[in-house]
């Protein structure tokens, strides 16, 4: 993982629509910055849903929220449409920002190898600095953690 209080990598991807999305371009505010395995599973939806339900407080935070896996763009644009979610979906095809932030790596499952994204947001500051990273998210709690990480910038 990528160490707090450094420079948050750039980094340009296309969101659900094939709209590029810079890092940049959220300078001067807080950005949720959060890498998600898959698209419309189980654990990635309760988390989507959880900051879209929160949605409004991180607004009144002044913070955005952008989430990003190696889905391709039609696929978020589907999970985006079916949940409702108010915030982009980026998509990271060739993996080149899920190992810029160092979370694609080796997991296991049923005994099984395979390389993935592990779940992990970034808190990044209206300067670009990593403010604070999330390893090992509970899906259900972690919009509430970072909406209580936010009021401590």
């Amino acid at each position: 993982m990528l160490k707090e209080k450094t420079k948050a990598p750039d980094f340009e991807l296309q969101d659900e629509n094939g709209v590029p999305h810079k890092l940049s371009d959220y300078a001067g505010a807080p950005l949720v910055l959060y890498f998600y395995p898959k698209d419309d599973t189980p654990g990635c939806t309760t988390e989507a849903c959880s900051f879209r339900d929160d949605y409004s407080a991180f607004e009144q935070a002044h913070t955005k929220i952008v989430g990003v896996s190696t889905d391709s763009v039609e696929s978020h644009k589907k999970f985006k449409n079916k949940y409702g979610l108010p915030f982009p979906l980026l998509s990271d095809p060739d993996h080149k920002v899920v190992e810029q932030y160092e979370v694609w790596a080796e997991k296991r499952m049923m005994g099984k190898k395979y390389m993935g994204i592990l779940r992990t947001t970034y808190l990044i500051d209206k300067d670009g600095n990593i403010a604070r990273v999330f390893e090992g998210v509970k899906p259900a709690e972690h919009s509430q953690e970072v909406l209580e990480a936010i009021k401590q910038l």
